[in-house]
């Protein structure tokens, strides 16, 4: 058997985790200088809660003891493996603590940095767990994880452009000119695409982008969302028409994103749907 293991930033919704069986190691999000453990100790509304309330906040990777934890509980339940997929190593520390983890781990570890962050984490989450569902081995699983981290496309507006400046994400002159940005996800550099008057011309502007990038092949869409339901069901509705789209799955921005972009965060990963299944 092999564990399929993520961290909590991959933003894995409820049914693929049980889905897939897949094991998550939370992040560490600092507000007001105390910690919390994502998604066990700090639920996401109640940091919505206290981000509103101007909290300050900060992220930190899990430590290899907590990922070294989660191999040795995996291998206690009979796996002979695992397939860790994580956030970047060019945003986070995590992946260095899972490598750090996989060389005392009970059983052998395979390591994928997917070099991005956020839901596209959890695309190739998706795609791994779908390969390991239809009974491929660990080889091809993590081909599939690799194959959605190359191919996976990000568009989104952020909240709090502050937030995103000082975690050292927003790229140079993004917060000049008029209107509101909107941004991809690039090596771990939030980059502008162009910008919208409005949040309807926003909305318009997320969906073109994904489109374009569609070029004729069927996709599988997460939208997301952090306190702007009403721009993410909108942007879900655009896309769902779409021929091309195959599936549209919504999903929370959990701490560890909106630590980083803010509340008023909303917008669309998406991926060849070929790759998941």
């Amino acid at each position: 058997m092999i564990a399929l293991v993520t961290d909590s930033n991959a933003l894995v919704p409820a049914e693929l985790r049980s889905r897939f069986g897949v094991r998550v190691v939370p992040l560490t999000v600092v507000v007001d200088g105390q910690p919390y453990a994502e998604g066990i100790d700090l639920s996401t509304d109640d940091f919505y809660t206290r981000l509103a309330a101007g909290a300050t906040v900060s992220t930190a990777a899990p430590s290899p003891g907590e990922f070294l934890a989660e191999y040795e509980r995996a291998a206690g339940t009979g796996a002979d493996a695992a397939l860790s997929i994580h956030i970047g190593s060019n945003t986070s520390a995590t992946v260095n603590s899972a490598r750090l983890a996989a060389t005392s781990s009970p059983i052998p570890v395979e390591i994928i940095d997917t070099g991005t962050a956020s839901f596209p984490v959890g695309c190739c989450v998706w795609a791994a767990g779908a390969a390991l569902e239809r009974g491929e081995d660990l080889a091809a699983a993590a081909a599939a994880a690799n194959a959605v981290a190359a191919a996976i496309g990000n568009v989104f507006i952020v909240g709090g452009l502050d937030l995103a400046r000082r975690g050292g994400r927003l790229a140079p002159g993004a917060e000049q000119g008029e209107g509101i940005p909107v941004l991809a996800l690039r090596d771990g550099t939030m980059d502008v695409l162009g910008r919208a008057h409005d949040v309807e011309g926003a909305i318009d502007a997320m969906a073109d982008a994904v489109f374009a990038s569609a070029a004729g092949q069927s996709l599988r869409v997460g939208v997301g969302d952090a306190v702007a339901t009403d721009v993410a069901g909108g942007l879900a509705s655009r896309l769902a028409s779409a021929p091309k789209v195959m599936e549209v799955v919504r999903y929370q921005v959990g701490p560890s994103v909106a630590a980083h972009s803010g509340l008023g965060t909303a917008g669309a990963v998406y991926f060849p749907a070929e790759l998941a299944g």
